[in-house]
């Protein structure tokens, strides 16, 4: 027992001598010595020394790999396992920073439940593991924080080195207002229920910010139109790569673009406008027409339905729905 002890104690001493070694990326924060007169990047600019144990969300470029930061080449090069969405793009990125990497394991939506255990026993072990998406910030519509939440519950360190994201990229070529957003993902891809979906969210006082297929642009950016109202709004594609493209106007000009020009090529996010201030529905035309829809539907049908139309709380349809129905049976 004694000697087996000392073996995993060697074990571990080494893999922290290994992490404390130089690497490409101090390589690179030694290369900004100015020749003339010596100066270097600051402290704070300069990786560690040594990594502490844990887990390290990284991000990576969405586009462009020139945008990886020296931090994350850093952790990369010293990490003892690298969890990947894809472990062939994770390792074409490695490849293009010169980093030879042995140790990529598949963590992704479909087999998190599988993957996160094996994951926790490295950690657990003393190993850095790292996690990253194949594009952007690590649990940002990825499953990483079922990781980070098995790593809390086992007093496992989790760390941020923060890069590029599609979210805050997307936001700030927009040119919509920022102090407040909401990220909202993908919308459901089919119409019904993607109404539904937006009705629930229209009148969130926020930029709000999606991502999307290009298949299913046009027909977005319609429902959009019609649940939100005609609000100013930003496509965006391909961002930080060559052929980057923003594409400006209201929700109702932008649907007839795309119907005209077909899908884009490359991946999509749309920024839309907080509501407009003229935008809320007259109280008497939701009463009329919900005392219309409550002739055929039941109440949770028609709530659901003027929530969608009318971007109003489903909630607040709801009550006015039954309110409504108790006003016709008494």
């Amino acid at each position: 027992m004694a000697q087996s002890g000392k073996k995993r104690g060697a074990r571990l001493q080494a893999k922290a001598e290994k992490r404390g070694e130089e690497t490409s990326a101090s390589r690179l924060v030694d290369a900004g010595r100015d020749s003339d007169d010596g100066s270097r990047l600051p402290e704070a600019s300069k990786p560690q020394q040594r990594l502490a144990h844990g887990l390290y969300v990284v991000a990576t470029p969405i586009g462009n790999a020139a945008d990886i930061t020296l931090r994350a080449l850093d952790i990369l090069t010293r990490a003892d396992v690298i969890a990947c969405e894809d472990t062939r793009v994770t390792g074409k990125l490695l490849h293009m920073h010169g980093i030879t990497h042995g140790k990529l394991v598949s963590y992704h939506e479909h087999n998190a439940v599988k993957a996160g255990p094996r994951l926790m026993e490295h950690l657990n072990s003393g190993e850095i593991v790292a996690l990253v998406s194949d594009a952007g910030t690590p649990m940002i519509n990825d499953p990483g924080y079922r990781l980070a939440e098995l790593c809390r519950a086992e007093n496992i360190p989790v760390h941020a080195a923060p890069g590029p994201s599609a979210v805050t990229n997307a936001l700030v070529l927009a040119g919509l207002p920022t102090d407040r957003f909401m990220y909202c993902g993908f919308p459901p891809p089919k119409q019904g229920k993607r109404r539904t979906w937006l009705g629930e969210i229209a009148s969130v006082d926020a930029t709000l910010v999606f991502l999307e297929s290009p298949q299913r642009l046009a027909s977005s950016l319609a429902d959009m139109a019609a649940v939100l109202g005609d609000r100013p709004a930003c496509v965006l594609r391909e961002m930080t790569k060559m052929f980057e493209e923003a594409r400006h106007g209201s929700l109702a000009d932008l649907k007839a673009h795309y119907e005209a020009a077909g899908p884009p090529k490359g991946e999509v996010t749309m920024v839309v406008g907080a509501p407009l201030d003229d935008g809320a529905p007259d109280t008497a035309d939701v009463d009329a027409r919900l005392r219309d829809l409550l002739r055929t539907e039941s109440v949770r049908e028609a709530a659901s339905r003027i929530a969608a139309e009318t971007g109003i709380a489903r909630r607040d349809a709801y009550n006015m729905a039954l309110a409504i129905k108790a006003e016709d049976e008494t």
